[in-house]
This record gives C-alpha cells, structure tokens and sequence, in this order.
C-alpha cells in the first residue's frame, strides 16, 4: 500500500480533482477519528464504521418494526389467556389499571380475539352497535367493523382470507384479503347509562366467528372474562424486541412486508427461513440500539419537536395521529416517520376511521404529558384541568391517567384512574364547565371530580371526545391547559 506521506506524480491524464470528491487521511467524526491511506480506510475505522453501521440499523429497526413487536405483544398477551379462533377476551366490568395495554379507554367493554387463517378463511359474526377494528400482524389496517364498518352498526357477517388462497369465496359476506396469517380483531361495545352489562350481553349473544369449513355446523363460540386479571400486551424495550420481531418474519410470507424493511432486518440478522443468533458483539450492539431506539421514541412521543403534532400554539395538548389525517402516515406522498412511531409506542388500533373528521361520530383524543409551565406531571402534586362550557362531545367525554413507563392505565388505590361525563356523580360548573383535579389526595369537596395519582411517578393524560362535534374541529371550543395548584 502506497505511503499516505507520499504525493503520487503528475501523469499525462492527470486532472484537477475537486476535494469535494475526496477523503481526507484523518477525519475526525461523532464516532471518533476515522484514517484513511488514499482513501482507503484502515483496520480500526473499518470496525468503528461496521459498530455505527449496526447500531444505526439496529435503532431503524425497533423504530421501524415496532407496529409489528406492538401487535405481537398483544397476540402473546392475549393467548396466554386462552383466546385461540373460537375463543376471545371480554371485559365484562371495564378494563382496568391491572391489565397492561397501551393507553386503553375505561368507558367501553373491549372484546379482544386473534385470527390465525393458516388453515384458511375465518367467518366473523359482529354484534351490533360497536366499533370493531382488524388489523394485520405488522399493525396496518385491514378493516373496520360495526359503526364505521360496512354493516353500519347493524351487524354483519365477515369473511377473512389468507394470503394465497384459492379456494372458492362465497357470497353473503363482507370479504376481506389480508396480507398476514394473523390478525388482530378488537370490539368495543358502550355503556347503557354507565353499565356495561348490556354491551356485554350483546357480545355474546351475537358474536360469532370459526372457520369457513366449518359454516355449516359452527363450533362454539368462547368468551373469557378477564376484567381485573394482571397480563401484560405492551413489547419489550430490551434485546427480546428483536426476538419478538424475528418471530413475525418467520410466520408471515415475505410477500407481506417491503423489500426496503425486510433488507434492514436482514442486515441485523433476521430473516426469513433461518435462525436469529447473534454472536457476543452483535448482541451487545443491538442491546445498545433497542436503549437508543427507545429513548428516541420517548422522546417523540412525550417531547415532539414539530410544531404541527400540537393542536394549539403554545398549548401541550397534542395528536397521537398524523397532522396529515392519513392512516398510513403519508405527507405529501411521503411516509411522516415521527408520526407512525409516536402513534404505535402510546397507542394501538389502526383505522382511517380514528383518522378523519367525522362530526358527531367516531372519536377525538387530545392528550398532554406536560402542564401549562411546559413541566412534566409530578405524582406528589395537585393539578387542574378546566373544560369550558359545551364540551363538544355527543356520546360522552372522558380523563384517564396513563403511566408514562408502561403506557398503560395508571395503577393507583382507584380501581379505574379516569373521569368523564359517563360517571353519574361528576360534577358540572353553574356555567357548563368542568374542572377535573389530578393529585395523590382530592381537595376539599372534590371528590367526584378527582383522579389520583402516585408521589413518585409521572403520568400523562387522555382527553377523549365520543362523537366529536364541530366546535372541536373548528377549534372554537378548546380544553385548557392543565395547571399546577399551588
């Protein structure tokens, strides 16, 4: 190798070289020093670059794959309760803060099952008045059911096909292809003057779903009631994520994800058909880029840096959606990356209906995991939100607590850590108003109005409007910000 000291001659083709197109003997980089002998970079920068190189995929990787650890985390968590095809989770009571899911609502009964068509198309009968949503194993959308689905509320009878089937379809179903072998299926049915006894009656008695072969003598139907049972659905924050990941590439077809993804998981040693088995220096830098991966998508979910993900200026309430209303996360035909990883490191379920305006349907969220000084909520403290008069809200509105470690419902002495109007003793201001207090203990007369909270632990929080109606689109109507009393 020529000597780095030596300047080669001046030969007869020889031109002016813009340095623009060269790289110098010694760099000096975030990484370190990188060295170079004309160009060509030695032993250590070779290593030092191979080191950043993994890291950086390993952190594209968590951010990227993330919707499909999510929706795994969930398939794990419901399973180990019992649901296969014919059998689903209900909460007959509520969900409450003993369960771990990302940021549920505490005001309607969920109805959570796992569709597995490798031995081919599944029939699901819906209940009416819900809102169902189904979703494939890497989180993206495949259809919606009940009152934003094609039955309209009424019920309807589904058909789901596996990728690659040839077998014949048959009429009297909506029917629906999707890219996976397994799916994600959740109903929520709502409260009869705050009793969920009546949406839970009417799951069973109508929901239905088994197998295409089996149409004509259906198998039973089984329901699980699991309202205040401990079982986790959140994906880990450890080098397990990748582990979780891998399972997902093995059981998909490749068919069902871009090459462009596939080739990032590749590069870090998964891929379909064999085995995920890093050696020491793999594994230690993978360990390191799921910590960075997280941090980063903390980060963009608690501190979101662009302006358009908050609904006000100089407020902290902000969307778990993409600005651009769009469920695949495009903007202006690009993919708005922060926003899809904002959305599946808090929240699950997806559906262009949680997307769009939709006046007097659907739901709204606003949330905030900061008070009006732009501080994080301080469990040991006492704070306020003030809702104006005429909460914009035609179903119902609620406040629920989060926690801010595991995203789900924050575990306090209250069995659920919300309010909201379906609560009969909340109390309303002489002027329409709300105020809702947030603290380890509730002030002075408070009481009904109150969500505790825990010294100690942070929290963030939901605001949800059921049948949203047009002063929240127009912004005529906004919450204010939550303040710290002092």
């Amino acid at each position: 190798m020529a000597s780095a000291a030596q300047t080669p001659p001046k030969m007869e083709m020889t031109t002016p070289i813009p340095p623009s197109i060269t790289t110098p003997d010694k760099v000096e980089t975030s990484i370190g020093t990188l060295r170079f002998t004309d160009g060509l970079p030695d032993e250590a920068t070779v290593q030092k670059v191979y080191d950043n190189l993994d890291r950086q995929r390993g952190v594209e990787v968590f951010l990227n794959t993330m919707p499909g650890a999510s929706i795994n985390a969930i398939r794990e968590g419901l399973r180990g309760q019992g649901v296969d095809n014919q059998t689903l989770v209900i909460f007959e009571t509520l969900m409450d803060s003993k369960s771990l899911f990302l940021t549920p609502n505490t005001e309607t009964v969920y109805l959570l099952g796992w569709l597995d068509l490798k031995d081919g198309p599944m029939v699901v009968e819906t209940s009416p008045d819900i809102l169902g949503i189904v979703d494939d194993h890497w989180f993206r959308y495949v259809a919606d059911l009940g009152n934003a689905g094609p039955d309209k509320g009424k019920g309807g009878k589904y058909l789901f096909v596996p990728p690659g089937y040839k077998g014949e379809i048959p009429e009297g179903y909506f029917v629906y292809h999707t890219p996976t072998y397994g799916n994600w299926i959740v109903g929520r049915g709502f409260l009869v003057d705050g009793d969920p006894k009546p949406a839970t009656e009417s799951f069973k008695k109508t929901w239905r779903q088994y197998p295409l072969a089996k149409a004509s003598n259906p198998p039973e139907t089984k329901f699980i009631d699991v309202s205040g049972v401990n079982f986790n659905t959140i994906h880990p924050n450890t080098f397990q994520f990748y582990e979780d990941v891998n399972k997902i590439v093995q059981e998909e077809p490749s068919s069902a994800q871009e090459p462009e993804l596939l080739g990032q998981l590749m590069a870090i040693g998964i891929e379909k058909g064999k085995p995920f088995a890093p050696d020491a220096r793999m594994k230690k830098i993978l360990t390191d880029a799921v910590a960075i991966g997280n941090a980063t998508a903390r980060a963009i979910e608690f501190r979101a840096r662009k302006k358009d993900v908050y609904f006000y200026p100089d407020k902290a309430w902000f969307s778990p959606a993409n600005p651009d209303a769009s469920y695949l996360w495009l903007h202006d035909g690009a993919r708005n990356l922060d926003a899809r990883t904002r959305m599946f490191y808090g929240y699950t379920g997806v559906t262009p209906a949680m997307f769009l305006k939709m006046v007097g349907k659907g739901s709204q969220y606003a949330i905030a995991a900061f008070d009006a000084d732009k501080n994080y909520f301080d469990g040991s403290k006492t704070y306020k939100l003030h809702l104006p008069p005429n909460v914009p809200a035609r179903t119902f509105w609620s406040v629920v607590l989060y926690d801010t470690q595991t995203r789900s419902e924050l575990q306090t002495d209250q069995r659920l850590p919300s309010t909201g109007s379906e609560k009969p003793d909340v109390k309303k201001n002489a002027d329409g108003s709300y105020d809702v207090y947030f603290g380890p203990e509730p002030p002075v007369g408070k009481e009904s109005n109150w969500v505790q909270t825990v010294p100690g632990k942070s929290w963030w929080v939901i605001l949800r409007l059921y049948g949203a109606l047009e002063p929240w689109f127009d912004k005529t109507w906004q919450p204010d910000d939550i303040v710290l009393v002092k």
